[in-house]
């Protein structure tokens, strides 16, 4: 895999399937000890714990982080990658949905964020990686509630930056374009062609786009970058 990194213990959200799973195995695969979550069971790997949680639920995380502290006394990285969508115009969206998605996509986001600070903060150490969307700044149509969210998560991020950087917390997003998983299959084809002719490099993500800035964010050089959203594919 190449990936070099000193051991750490990590944090990752929604990694039963698609790129949670795939940055689960990669960065247990490099040596660090992963932690999992997601609200079913995910297939077991090495240097991997999972717990089945929801992130919208604040009892559920707390309990988690709780757990985290106990087995390995400290928490070194958070990625945030737990999310769920669901497109459709505005006029006919049901509340339920517009508020599942939001309290995942956003709650679950800062509810991690917050506890991952606690533990963080007594080694005045740490890197977030949040996920955000190109959604965001194209203003897709029919996406309305699932780019607030994600325009939400962008605003925390910038200003978590700002309240943990004195204590040698960063706080970075990422954002990509749609990738091949089960988020984007229910899209219809002429709507994921639209979407990438209005981006500067014409083609779906991938997880290895996406894997090559969070190794960029979660590197010790990175100490002076905090605040900072990398839109992938050139919005």
């Amino acid at each position: 895999m190449g990936l070099k990194m000193n051991k750490k213990v990590a944090l990752i959200t929604g990694t039963r399937k698609g790129i949670g799973r795939f940055l689960a195995e990669r960065y247990s695969a490099a040596g660090h000890e992963v932690v999992g979550c997601s609200r079913k069971k995910a297939e077991p790997l090495e240097n991997y714990t999972h717990f089945c949680i929801d992130v919208a639920d604040e009892k559920s995380v707390i309990s988690m982080f709780h757990e985290i502290k106990k087995n390995y006394g400290r928490l070194d990285i958070l990625i945030n990658n737990a999310g769920i969508a669901s497109m459709n115009h505005s006029l006919l969206m049901p509340y339920d949905t517009a508020t599942r998605i939001v309290n995942v996509n956003f709650g679950g986001t800062f509810l991690c964020c917050r506890e991952a600070a606690r533990l963080m903060l007594p080694q005045k150490n740490g890197r977030i990686v949040n996920f955000s969307t190109v959604a965001v700044p194209l203003k897709l149509a029919g996406e309305a509630v699932y780019a607030a969210s994600k325009a939400a998560v962008t605003t925390l991020t910038q200003i978590l930056a700002h309240e943990y950087g004195s204590q040698g917390i960063t706080v970075n997003a990422v954002a990509p374009t749609p990738i091949d998983t089960d988020l984007i299959r229910a899209v219809p084809k002429n709507k994921l062609e639209e979407l990438t002719n209005r981006m500067a490099i014409k083609r779906l993500g991938t997880f290895q786009d996406v894997s090559n800035v969070i190794d960029f964010f979660l590197k010790d050089e990175s100490n002076f970058i905090t605040g900072q959203v990398i839109y992938l594919g050139g919005i």
